[in-house]
């Protein structure tokens, strides 16, 4: 069994989604269930498989093989309301690609997709790429479910590699990551060509969005690709950048606590909020090392060829457990070729189109105050503030499941992102500006699971 297979905590490493959108336009729903079908033909795929299915949304699917509800594990809250009864055709495939990590459908082959088609179109086209190490199916509940349900088509990647050893792929550091936003990018062109094939006419407003390292690619899609998208939700994104910060300068100090020579004041001063404490041991043990060691493996597996990333290990606690030798990284000394491989992923802040940001402020992989603090000043930085929302959710964290742990405590953020995709859709085919950056307070009662508002 590979190391990925047995660890489902790591796949929520950077996770996530969900969105709303406008009623489908007169005119715009094509007669006959599954009407067209026979001409689908995804443009540069290896291999697809269509069906005509009753309900395309998890309602539907759990326990086929057309979704992958394990892979879903940890990113929603128990008591999250789905909706469901969307018909339509679903379409699975791969590009070509030589690497072997993600077994679903026994293909045993990487760059797999999944499009799906409903019966009743609004004209517009939502693509997500798979949040942490996860593969295509497993933003399914969070956002494929709700943007079928608006009438929207969708289109999911799994990145082009999967699993905690994600980055043996490529032949260069940094090429792991630099293929998912490649991946992304082919995907929604061939998800277009699929939409016009299927109601005859391209899609109206195509939007991209995700959650952790989804957010990530919704950023770097709008950034480097605006002409594709008509604008994004990043919920809690990846911030790479350069110089910093990034997962390697405010990770080795969670490492260092692990083997006591950092405390928790040094995480504090690192930009952890100081109440994330009582998530701190969930993190420490189930994503701090594996995160930093990962990573550390895709940017600079030269650090220490004794511990060269997740598969340093063939147990789950030896899996997720930190390298030691991650406690004392410091990337601001790494060579000159460390920083080269992370600038081939690295974001700017010179986004293109119209971009919400989400971030819970007890986010305990992401501190808010390293990652979407630092990307909207960024934003403000390179003249494009006027494109750009930011609200922090009080009291949310890096995965909503944690909810269902400590009620009390936090809040999940999924309702406040379908606020937000919605907000997003009224900015862009209404001109209809949404609030200025705020935080967005827990309410004092009321069902903090399924409602929230940007407003």
């Amino acid at each position: 069994m590979r190391p990925s297979q047995g660890v489902p905590l790591l796949a929520a490493l950077l996770t996530g989604l969900t969105v709303l959108g406008p009623a489908a336009p007169a005119g715009a729903q094509v007669p006959g269930h599954c009407a067209r079908q026979e001409r689908l033909q995804v443009p540069g795929a290896e291999r697809q498989e269509s069906a005509c299915l009753p309900d395309l949304t998890t309602a539907g699917l759990a326990g086929t093989p057309y979704t992958d509800m394990g892979d879903q594990a940890g990113l929603s809250a128990k008591g999250t309301r789905h909706p469901s009864g969307v018909p339509g055709v679903q379409i699975d495939g791969y590009f070509p690609d030589d690497s072997r990590s993600n077994a679903t459908h026994g293909w045993a082959h990487d760059a797999q997709f999944v499009i799906r088609l409903p019966d009743d179109w609004n004209g517009g086209l939502v693509v997500t790429g798979a949040p942490g190490t996860r593969r295509q199916y497993s933003a399914d509940t969070i956002v494929s479910d709700q943007v079928l349900a608006q009438g929207f088509a969708y289109a999911a990647t799994d990145k082009g590699n999967t699993g905690a050893d994600f980055f043996t792929d490529g032949r260069e550091p940094g090429d792991a990551v630099a293929e998912w936003n490649r991946r992304v990018t082919e995907l929604t062109k061939a998800a277009k060509r699929a939409v016009r094939q299927r109601y005859g006419k391209a899609p109206r407003r195509t939007y991209m969005t995700g959650i952790s390292n989804g957010g990530y690619l919704t950023r770097w899609q709008l950034e480097n690709r605006p002409e594709l998208y008509d604008g994004g939700v990043d919920w809690e994104g990846v911030l790479w950048t350069t110089r910093g910060p990034n997962l390697l300068t405010s990770l080795p100090v969670t490492v260092a606590r692990t083997f006591g020579t950092a405390t928790d004041e040094d995480l504090l001063r690192a930009g952890f909020a100081p109440g994330s404490r009582f998530l701190w041991p969930y993190h420490e043990k189930a994503y701090w090392g594996l995160t930093q060691k990962m990573f550390r493996a895709e940017f600079d597996p030269s650090y220490d060829p004794k511990c060269p990333g997740a598969t340093a290990g063939t147990t789950v606690p030896e899996i997720l457990a930190p390298c030691a030798s991650d406690a004392a990284y410091d990337y601001a000394s790494r060579p000159a070729s460390v920083h080269r491989a992370v600038a081939k992923v690295a974001l700017t802040g010179r986004i293109g189109k119209p971009l919400i940001t989400l971030h819970g402020d007890l986010d305990t992989l992401l501190p808010v105050a390293t990652d979407s603090d630092v990307y909207a000043r960024m934003i403000d930085g390179r003249g494009r503030g006027a494109l750009h929302r930011f609200y922090t959710v009080q009291d949310g964290t890096h995965t909503d499941g944690l909810y269902d742990t400590y009620p009390d405590r936090l809040r999940p953020i999924l309702p406040c992102y379908r606020s937000a995709f919605t907000a997003l859709t009224r900015w862009v085919e209404r001109d209809v500006t949404p609030p200025a950056d705020h935080v967005i307070a827990r309410p004092a009662d009321g069902d903090v699971v399924n409602s929230c508002s940007v407003e």
